[in-house]
């Protein structure tokens, strides 16, 4: 009998952040759908630019300027983040390869995502004092609407030539 994983206890103050976690992993999903569904490539890209310059960006500046600073810059892990945003962000603003990137970015924010929850974010909570944690909350004071998007291609049934 195999003991089924508990659910990870997030800090209040890294809840937000963590629903933004949650909407990264529905990006990853969108593009997967996109991908089954044959929608053209551009209209998937339309979207993730959208969705890096609404709410990556300012989701990967949170992290680091009040999250990665409480283990240090010089952190295994943090290292490691850090390396996985400028990646990530190299992915999202190709333009030449869309295909190749778009496939890396559903591949890549999905295994970084999980491991900033299971690993990283695990790692900051264990030594966070209450007022470093309540100043990333702080920041974080944008509500995120992953939804405001009217072209919603990975429930399209139609063919991948509409919009």
């Amino acid at each position: 009998m195999t003991e089924q994983a508990k659910p990870l206890k997030r800090d209040p103050y890294l809840k937000a952040v963590s629903r933004d976690h949650h909407h990264g992993l529905l990006l990853c999903w969108k593009i997967r759908e996109g991908f089954k569904r044959n929608i053209a490539l551009q209209r998937i890209k339309r979207y993730t630019d959208w969705f890096w310059d609404t709410h990556l960006t300012d989701h990967f500046a949170i992290e680091e300027k009040y999250i990665f600073p409480i283990l240090g810059n010089e952190h295994e892990l943090v290292k490691k983040a850090l390396s996985e945003h400028r990646r990530l962000k190299r992915l999202f603003s190709d333009d030449t390869e869309v295909w190749r990137s778009l496939n890396l970015i559903e591949e890549e924010l999905d295994r970084h995502i999980r491991f900033e929850e299971r690993v990283l974010f695990n790692e900051v909570q264990k030594i966070a004092t209450a007022q470093q944690l309540a100043l990333v909350d702080k920041h974080h004071n944008q509500h995120t609407h992953c939804d405001d998007w009217e072209d919603e291609f990975w429930i399209d049934t139609a063919s991948s030539n509409g919009k």
